[in-house]
């Protein structure tokens, strides 16, 4: 055997040897994908079979290319600048370079990045004179990236109603301007480049002829227009080499389809199919864990993870009472892992959305536990955040003329540059703050800087008697922001932040007391103490946990980040957080079975992140819109091996006596109290409000059941009671079925059981 060949095992050595024909090489989380992809190309030059030149590869990200080029210089003493190796937009811009006249572009023509793309399409809606409101940018920017994403120009998009049509229109203008203008944007490179294939036959034989193998990585992220361009340059003759792992196909959002691996399989008439199944990464329990999962999956070509490190530690499971007490369980832990000599950064506490980072934070940076957001923005420097944030400062000080300027035209109120910049003229020579200038502004911008300041007076007016988190809410609501969100494509994640941020104040609001900084209302004045409320002592809490208290690039820090940016990477110990139905999986994902599938393959890229030690952990309860929400564990949890689970807490996990006295006799003992509960600082148990407990009497007496009850009912199966209306024969009950989602149940027909 080869010196190139000595590394492998049986499996990568026979996918590295294949002959010259298709194949696709089903490769595992950990399974060395990247050496067998690479040490391919090389076998592939080095027995003469193919030069560098007549060698596509072609990967997702720019960091990947320049490894494989790295590696491939590694084993072959060779020049590889001039190799086709590249990701899909790099090699597309590359072609249309090279053939530009054919492609319709002038030779330097530009590329319009995310941003660009954005104000390019805002310049033609104000030419046109569309209203922005009625057809936001961002919306008409997605619309365009889609339809070019399925490969699709104006004249085929199917237009079935007047707001359709009328979108079609602005693509088809879009086009002209960018034609007009020689630019492209990212979906544009790829397809006008599909376009120049197709119509020129002698171009396309042209790079059918040289490509004589293609290579492609990660094939399960490949989309529509994606695959269709490499079937293009594919042809009759070279042979196409795809190495994915349907099992962690997770960007559905992004337009990624993972049957593309099943079509290749079909279409190509795929004649080697090869399993990478050994993993050099993790130990076999969590291997046992992550494959017990996903063959709950019934859409998948199946494969199995194995290793020869050996079965190494049970997977740990930890339920807690609460989020706050989830993080605060998260801080322990760590600080544990440290004491047995674990370094920070090979600790890694993952989650399924951004929204839940803030509790963590907040956690970690109040026991000076160093820590990094990975792949993203802390909580609050997110955009989102900080446009509340300026609303809210606002409200407590007009004259806070930051925070006018960040969000004067946000969402969109046709406030351009120029109106600013008198505006602030103005507020210099009356030497007042931007907000009180604006009422002395005349012209064309008079009316839209009133409707601005009308609504913050608006919005000062109807909080005023609110609690802080009401406030919090009223305020992202009635801003527009929410709507803005709504709009965008992948706005969810963003709307999540600022329902988190509502949480974030009802915390802050526990913690502080109920004060937030405010005085007692009967206490004496103090003259020489500035006055304060607690959205202003809010603020406060807000600007300093924004502050530089996230670790430096490169310092032994934790790493927090979505499941999502967790891909790709690995860490000895892995803490998955929040799983609960409806969080993980996720409810916008449960009601389809695709959507269903797509989130077990989360957690199986969650679960295979870890190499030594993986954490589970979910909460009881969880804020959520400033409100306690009543949560059932994920059904993942329950689709693992009993036997390969160790639990840090008990199955049922009973209230702490403190708790239990305060509920009287309202507690069931399934660990969840009667009625809504309060958070408490550092994750001690909820105590019942007054009204808590005079609801749970009234239902002790007239029904059997309780809000936070466990149930069971013969055709939904386990759930919780969140929610009880009415009494006596009229009292009906709101369950929580977790993946039969909420239901209301009339107590005088449901067959409801007691659990616990």
């Amino acid at each position: 055997m080869s010196k190139l060949l000595a590394h492998l095992n049986e499996r990568q050595l026979a996918a590295v040897t294949l002959p010259a024909s298709h194949a696709l090489v089903l490769a595992g989380a950990g399974s060395g994908k990247t050496r067998v992809l690479t040490t391919r190309i090389a076998w592939l030059i080095s027995t003469g079979q193919v030069a560098p030149h007549g060698v596509l590869a072609v990967t997702f990200t720019n960091k990947a290319a320049r490894e494989m080029l790295a590696r491939i210089s590694a084993m072959l003493p060779i020049d590889t600048r001039g190799m086709w190796v590249g990701t899909f937009h790099g090699l597309c811009n590359r072609m249309l370079r090279a053939h530009h006249r054919d492609a319709g572009l002038p030779q330097s023509f530009q590329i319009l990045d995310a941003q660009d793309q954005l104000a390019a399409i805002k310049r033609l809606l104000k030419a046109a004179g569309v209203d922005d409101e009625k057809f936001p940018p961002r919306s008409v920017q997605q619309f365009v990236n889609h339809a070019k994403e399925q490969g699709l120009r104006p004249p085929r998009v199917e237009a079935g109603d007047d707001y359709s049509r009328r979108l079609v229109e602005l693509y088809a203008a879009y086009d002209a301007q960018c034609q007009r203008e020689g630019v492209v944007d990212f979906a544009e490179l790829l397809l006008r480049s599909h376009e120049l294939l197709e119509r020129n036959q002698l171009l396309r034989e042209h790079y059918q002829q040289r490509f004589r193998h293609i290579l492609v990585d990660e094939f399960q992220d490949t989309n529509a227009l994606q695959y269709r361009w490499l079937k293009l340059l594919a042809g009759e003759s070279a042979a196409l080499f795809a190495v994915g792992d349907d099992d962690q196909s997770i960007y559905a959002f992004r337009g990624a389809d993972v049957a593309n691996m099943a079509a290749f399989e079909r279409e190509f008439r795929v004649a080697h199919l090869i399993k990478l199944e050994q993993n050099y990464r993790s130990h076999g329990n969590i291997l046992d864990c992550a494959n017990a999962l996903i063959s709950h999956n019934s859409r998948r070509l199946g494969k199995s993870l194995w290793t020869d490190a050996g079965h190494g530690e049970p997977v740990r499971v930890r339920e807690s009472l609460t989020d706050a007490q989830e993080a605060q369980w998260v801080v322990e832990e760590v600080r544990a892992l440290v004491g047995e000599g674990w370094a920070r950064s090979d600790v890694a506490v993952l989650y399924r959305s951004n929204a839940q980072s803030r509790v963590i934070e907040h956690a970690l940076f109040s026991a000076g536990v160093a820590y990094r957001v990975y792949g993203g923005l802390r909580f609050f420097e997110r955009a989102e955040i900080k446009h509340a944030l300026a609303y809210l400062r606002l409200l407590e000080n007009p004259d806070d003329d930051g925070a006018f300027l960040r969000v004067v035209n946000f969402p969109a109120r046709g406030i351009g540059a120029r109106t600013l910049e008198a505006l602030q003229d103005a507020a210099r020579f009356a030497g007042s703050g931007l907000f009180a200038a604006a009422a002395g502004m005349g012209g064309t911008a008079a009316g839209k800087l009133a409707g601005f300041t009308a609504l913050v007076e608006r919005l000062r007016a109807e909080t005023r008697a609110l609690s802080l988190p009401e406030v919090v809410e009223h305020v992202i609501e009635r801003s527009g922001l929410l709507a803005h969100y709504r709009s965008e494509r992948e706005g969810q994640d963003r709307i999540e932040n600022l329902r988190e941020l509502v949480n974030a104040a009802a915390a802050f609001l526990a913690e502080e007391g109920g004060a937030s900084g405010a005085p007692p209302r009967d206490a004496q004045p103090d003259a020489a103490a500035p006055a304060s409320t607690p959205l202003a002592a809010f603020l406060s809490h807000a600007s300093l946990e924004a502050g530089e208290n996230q670790a430096g690039e490169g310092a032994d820090a934790v790493q927090l980040m979505t499941v999502h940016a967790a891909k790709g990477l690995e860490f000895d110990a892995v803490i998955v957080t929040g799983l609960e139905e409806g969080l993980f999986p996720h409810e916008n994902s449960v009601a389809e079975p695709e959507g269903l599938e797509e989130e077990r393959r989360l957690m199986y890229v969650a679960i295979t992140r870890a190499r030594r030690r993986l954490y589970l952990s979910f909460a009881q309860t969880r804020m959520l819109h400033g409100q306690t929400r009543y949560s059932v564990r994920s059904r993942f949890l329950d689709e693992l091996p009993a036997e390969l689970l160790k639990w840090l807490t008990p199955r049922a996990q009973a209230a702490p006596a403190s708790w239990r006295e305060g509920w009287g006799g309202a507690w069931e003992g399934i660990g969840r109290p009667a009625g809504k509960a309060r958070a408490h600082p550092g994750g001690e148990p909820l105590r019942p409000s007054a009204a808590d407990q005079r609801a749970a009497q009234r239902f002790d007496r007239g029904v059997a059941f309780r809000v936070g009850q466990g149930v069971v009912h013969a055709r939904f199966g386990e759930g919780v009671i969140v929610g009880i209306e009415g009494s006596g024969d009229d009292a009906r009950v709101q369950v929580n079925f977790g993946r039969e989602g909420l239901k209301w149940l009339a107590l005088s027909v449901a067959r409801l059981e007691a659990v616990g």
